[in-house]
């Protein structure tokens, strides 16, 4: 596990502890190496706010609120005060420094806001990427290095390692492939990979519990956190409602039509913001085959419906490029892309365009959706990557 070995560029190194098992297993790891380490945790985003009556008992990061109970729709939401509390019993077991950091602010400029505006824009964005760039590889590296560390150790499922050849940090896909994260992590920079860590990039998931065990943390069987935390309940609809309403704006009219691709109007439908491409349920059109969600059009609110065969598609363009394993290529290459978490990489021929990325697949691929992310695979190696357009 090269990521955990001693090194004498930095004596210390912040732990990201989320208050998850992959964070606590990551600074039990490098306790037990040696390391010298501190704990960090950001606080994000107020869980109680937009969060009606199921809101957490008050409490505060410093002092949080017991007997820990969660509502409803806090159950599963990262970040919220109960794992708080658990990243800090465990920085008190492994008697590491421990910091809860405030970065609200930027989070909410950085990530909320742009989620809310892409959905209103007929996409459909990835927050945790975002989170990922502008977050937790840029302010917390700020952060750690006012305490005197130059690294950043995470609980992220992914490799990286210098290569003195191509003189470029590598990005690389982890040995548990189930929990390959390098799809959220494809805007780091060379600048953020240089001081990244990843001790959990050559372990499975099960290995990571058993680790936990081993080294006596409690929380070495909990659940991990499936929601985006800022989200309750994960209803996304109902949070840009709230959130819209709470800032003082309206809810911009984007009510409209449902079209077939020949342009045959199928229904009303309520906001574009209510849709993402490849959707089938609670469209509330009458069809005797299942109908999809084809396209969005934000200039004319229209939503585009059809069947199952109409969803596929062999191009997409990208935007934001962002190239890390490969300089940006003067010439079409051939890797495999992702368009999304769970997409099984397809193979295409990425072509640079400008700024842009154009992106042929050699085979027709399901659901390509703007707002989501294409990310470039030579292999194992994580080559670029962009947002689709």
């Amino acid at each position: 596990m090269p990521e955990a070995e001693k090194t004498t560029e930095a004596p210390t190194i912040a732990v990201a502890m989320s208050g998850g098992v992959d964070s606590s297993t990551v600074a039990a790891i490098l306790k037990a190496a040696g390391h010298s380490l501190v704990g960090l945790t950001l606080q994000l985003w107020n869980q109680r706010r937009l969060d009606g009556e199921h809101g957490e008992p008050k409490g505060s990061p410093e002092q949080p609120a017991q007997p820990r109970t969660q509502g409803p729709r806090t159950q599963g939401r990262c970040c919220s005060l109960d794992d708080v509390y658990d990243a800090r019993r465990v920085a008190e077991a492994l008697g590491i420094p421990y910091y809860v950091v405030n970065h609200q602010e930027p989070f909410e400029r950085e990530v909320v806001r742009p989620f809310v505006r892409d959905y209103l824009a007929g996409r459909t964005p990835i927050p945790c990427s975002r989170c990922n760039n502008s977050i937790k590889f840029d302010q917390l590296l700020t952060t750690a290095r006012q305490i005197g560390a130059e690294r950043i150790a995470t609980g992220h499922y992914a490799r990286s390692h210098y290569d003195r050849v191509r003189g470029r940090w590598i990005l690389k896909r982890p040995a548990d492939t189930a929990k390959d994260q390098t799809y959220f992590l494809f805007g780091l920079t060379q600048e953020q990979l240089s001081h990244a860590l990843f001790p959990l990039g050559d372990l499975t998931k099960s290995e990571v519990r058993r680790l936990a065990r081993d080294h006596g943390l409690a929380l070495a069987d909990k659940p991990d956190s499936q929601e985006i935390c800022f989200i309750p309940g994960g209803d996304y609809r109902r949070f840009i409602d709230d959130y819209l309403r709470e800032q003082g704006e309206s809810l911009p009219e984007t009510e409209g039509e449902f079209v077939s691709p020949a342009g045959e109007i199928r229904g009303r439908h309520r906001g574009i913001h209510h849709y993402t491409v490849g959707q089938r349920k609670g469209l509330g059109i009458a069809s005797p085959t299942p109908l999809y969600v084809l396209s969005i059009d934000p200039r004319g609110n229209r939503v585009e419906v059809g069947e199952e065969s109409e969803l596929s598609g062999t191009t997409l363009r990208a935007g934001e490029i962002n190239w890390i394993s490969i300089p940006a290529p003067e010439t079409p290459i051939r890797v495999q892309v992702k368009i999304r978490h769970r997409h099984e990489p397809a193979w295409a021929t990425v072509e640079m365009r400008g700024e842009e990325a154009e992106v042929r697949f050699d085979q027709p691929v399901r659901a390509v959706t703007p707002g989501q992310a294409a990310v470039f695979y030579e292999g194992d190696e994580v080559a670029g990557g962009g947002w689709i357009l």
